[in-house]
């Protein structure tokens, strides 16, 4: 260990570059850096001279070379950020993307344009809803909605009620099978979620970081990633109002399969499928009446 690297810039500039080495993103130093100081990232570019103890350039040091193992150093901080919010994570549930951030903005958009003449709070229902982020995010922008958020794993429930308590969400958890709880008990004007779409022949082509850590029952769904689709789709009929909305996030090439099992079994639908901020289908929206 140099001394150098005891500066905050000479410890981020080796950590970088040792992580692109390892085939790891480099911005995870920053994201290190940002929790052993317990800064801002503004906090962190204004000391970037700041000479670290030994200490901190350990637990530093550490982080990046577990990371580098392929640790997510979200599970290693025990945090993520989603929607301007820190959101607790483990090994039991998936890590909340940037781009389920889209499906949130989106999902609250339809809500105010579908439903403007509804004087009676709406109901809606976070499917498989890991660590809440999803269902949290909509109730604490739109805290007038009556959110219930379900998942098969108790774990992942154990995490979102923690998030929904530390955020201050009033969030009713359901432990069970996608909609199955529900079904002969509530009916709701809005279904949305991120369920498993991955293709389980695709595992083996992804990062180290998402199929060695991640829980594989919050990735895969059958041979091509469809399957938790299909019957959440359908299980609708069962669980919707008269008028409702209902909102997905896809993989990048799923999204006029997914438009398709929702025409078979709703063909008077509006059904519309919406890129993310990169440009690939990510999003699926269908207005039900």
């Amino acid at each position: 260990m140099k001394n150098n690297k005891l500066i905050v810039f000479e410890a981020l500039k080796w950590a970088s570059s040792f992580l692109n080495e390892s085939g790891r993103e480099e911005n995870v130093a920053e994201i290190a850096m940002r929790f052993v100081l317990k800064m801002e990232r503004a906090q962190v570019l204004a000391n970037l001279r700041k000479e670290l103890t030994i200490e901190e350039y350990l637990q530093f040091e550490k982080l990046i070379f577990q990371h580098a193992e392929g640790v997510p150093i979200q599970y290693l901080i025990g945090y993520e950020e989603f929607y301007g919010r820190k959101f607790l994570v483990n090994p039991s549930v998936l890590i909340p993307r940037p781009e389920t951030e889209e499906l949130v903005y989106g999902t609250l958009n339809r809500i105010k344009q579908r439903f403007t003449d509804r004087k009676k709070p709406l109901d809606v229902v976070d499917v498989g809803t890991g660590s809440g982020a999803i269902a949290i995010s909509l109730k604490l922008e739109a805290p007038s909605l009556n959110i219930t958020a379900s998942d098969i794993s108790p774990k992942a429930l154990e995490t979102a009620i923690k998030n929904a308590e530390g955020l201050g969400a009033d969030i009713h958890f359901v432990q069970g099978d996608l909609l199955t709880p529900f079904i002969g008990n509530k009916r709701f004007d809005c279904i949305v979620s991120n369920p498993p779409y991955i293709p389980i022949l695709d595992k083996e082509s992804l990062s180290t970081v998402v199929k060695d850590y991640e829980p594989e029952t919050a990735l895969f769904a059958g041979l091509d990633g469809l399957d938790c689709y299909r019957k959440i789709i359908g299980q609708l009929q069962q669980v919707i109002k008269e008028e409702a909305l209902v909102a997905f996030e896809i993989g990048y090439d799923q999204g006029d399969a997914v438009k398709q099992l929702i025409k078979n079994q709703f063909p008077l639908a509006e059904v519309e499928v919406v890129q993310d901020i990169n440009g690939k289908d990510r999003m699926v929206y269908a207005y039900i009446k």
